[in-house]
Protein backbone atom coordinates (compact mmCIF):
# COMPACT_ATOMS: atom_id res chain seq x y z
CA UNK A 1 0.00 0.00 0.00
CA UNK A 2 1.40 3.40 -0.96
CA UNK A 3 0.40 6.58 0.77
CA UNK A 4 -0.11 9.87 -1.04
CA UNK A 5 2.69 12.38 -0.64
CA UNK A 6 1.21 15.65 0.58
CA UNK A 7 3.81 18.29 -0.24
CA UNK A 8 3.68 21.65 1.44
CA UNK A 9 6.85 23.64 0.61
CA UNK A 10 8.08 24.39 -2.92
CA UNK A 11 11.26 26.40 -3.51
CA UNK A 12 10.90 29.04 -6.23
CA UNK A 13 13.96 29.56 -8.37
CA UNK A 14 14.27 32.69 -10.52
CA UNK A 15 16.58 32.34 -13.48
CA UNK A 16 17.92 34.66 -16.13
CA UNK A 17 17.36 31.82 -18.65
CA UNK A 18 15.02 29.15 -17.28
CA UNK A 19 15.51 26.68 -20.17
CA UNK A 20 19.29 26.84 -19.87
CA UNK A 21 19.16 26.52 -16.07
CA UNK A 22 16.84 23.51 -16.28
CA UNK A 23 19.13 21.82 -18.81
CA UNK A 24 22.10 22.36 -16.50
CA UNK A 25 20.26 21.10 -13.39
CA UNK A 26 19.19 17.96 -15.22
CA UNK A 27 22.68 17.25 -16.57
CA UNK A 28 24.63 18.22 -13.44
CA UNK A 29 22.38 17.11 -10.58
CA UNK A 30 19.83 14.68 -12.03
CA UNK A 31 16.72 16.83 -11.62
CA UNK A 32 13.90 15.81 -13.99
CA UNK A 33 11.56 18.24 -15.78
CA UNK A 34 8.00 17.57 -14.62
CA UNK A 35 6.11 20.47 -16.18
CA UNK A 36 6.89 23.32 -18.55
CA UNK A 37 4.35 26.03 -19.40
CA UNK A 38 5.04 28.48 -22.23
CA UNK A 39 3.43 31.69 -23.43
CA UNK A 40 2.21 32.23 -27.01
CA UNK A 41 5.75 33.16 -28.08
CA UNK A 42 7.20 29.91 -26.69
CA UNK A 43 8.87 31.53 -23.66
CA UNK A 44 8.81 29.53 -20.43
CA UNK A 45 6.56 31.31 -17.91
CA UNK A 46 6.47 28.53 -15.32
CA UNK A 47 8.31 25.24 -14.99
CA UNK A 48 8.76 22.49 -12.45
CA UNK A 49 11.53 19.96 -11.85
CA UNK A 50 11.56 17.03 -9.49
CA UNK A 51 14.11 14.98 -7.63
CA UNK A 52 12.87 11.96 -5.69
CA UNK A 53 9.75 13.27 -3.87
CA UNK A 54 10.75 16.97 -4.04
CA UNK A 55 9.53 19.53 -6.54
CA UNK A 56 10.85 23.02 -7.26
CA UNK A 57 9.29 25.72 -9.42
CA UNK A 58 10.99 28.11 -11.84
CA UNK A 59 10.31 31.51 -13.32
CA UNK A 60 12.20 34.16 -15.19
CA UNK A 61 13.15 36.93 -12.85
CA UNK A 62 15.91 38.26 -10.68
CA UNK A 63 18.39 35.44 -9.94
CA UNK A 64 19.36 35.09 -6.29
CA UNK A 65 16.11 36.39 -4.82
CA UNK A 66 14.66 34.19 -2.06
CA UNK A 67 11.11 32.93 -2.47
CA UNK A 68 9.04 29.98 -1.33
CA UNK A 69 5.64 28.62 -2.31
CA UNK A 70 3.64 27.07 0.52
CA UNK A 71 0.51 25.01 -0.14
CA UNK A 72 -2.29 25.83 2.31
CA UNK A 73 -5.80 24.45 2.64
CA UNK A 74 -7.57 27.76 3.37
CA UNK A 75 -5.83 30.61 1.53
CA UNK A 76 -8.50 33.14 2.48
CA UNK A 77 -8.00 32.65 6.21
CA UNK A 78 -4.23 32.51 5.73
CA UNK A 79 -4.28 35.79 3.77
CA UNK A 80 -6.41 37.49 6.41
CA UNK A 81 -4.04 36.38 9.17
CA UNK A 82 -0.97 37.62 7.26
CA UNK A 83 -2.61 40.96 6.49
CA UNK A 84 -3.68 41.43 10.12
CA UNK A 85 -0.09 40.79 11.21
CA UNK A 86 1.15 43.55 8.91
CA UNK A 87 2.61 41.44 6.09
CA UNK A 88 3.16 43.37 2.85
CA UNK A 89 0.68 41.76 0.45
CA UNK A 90 1.95 42.44 -3.06
CA UNK A 91 -0.48 40.17 -4.89
CA UNK A 92 -3.98 39.90 -3.46
CA UNK A 93 -5.99 36.68 -3.37
CA UNK A 94 -6.64 35.51 -6.91
CA UNK A 95 -8.23 32.47 -8.51
CA UNK A 96 -5.67 31.20 -11.04
CA UNK A 97 -6.56 29.59 -14.37
CA UNK A 98 -4.73 26.40 -13.29
CA UNK A 99 -7.06 25.93 -10.33
CA UNK A 100 -5.17 27.49 -7.43
CA UNK A 101 -6.38 30.27 -5.20
CA UNK A 102 -3.37 32.17 -3.95
CA UNK A 103 -1.72 35.37 -2.81
CA UNK A 104 1.81 36.67 -2.30
CA UNK A 105 3.49 38.59 0.52
CA UNK A 106 6.90 39.83 1.60
CA UNK A 107 8.43 39.24 5.00
CA UNK A 108 10.38 41.83 6.99
CA UNK A 109 13.56 41.10 5.00
CA UNK A 110 11.89 41.39 1.60
CA UNK A 111 11.75 37.65 0.91
CA UNK A 112 8.72 36.62 -1.13
CA UNK A 113 6.20 34.09 0.15
CA UNK A 114 3.51 32.62 -2.08
CA UNK A 115 0.58 30.81 -0.47
CA UNK A 116 -2.11 28.88 -2.32
CA UNK A 117 -3.94 25.65 -2.92
CA UNK A 118 -1.82 24.42 -5.85
CA UNK A 119 -0.08 21.10 -5.18
CA UNK A 120 1.80 19.79 -8.23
Amino acid sequence: MTSEIRRTFYPLIDCADTAKSMEFLEKAFGFKPSGVHRDDDGNIVHAEMSYDTGIMMFGNGEPGKSALYVAVDDPDAHHDRAKAAGAEIFRELTDQDYGSRDYAARDLDGNEWYFGTYRP
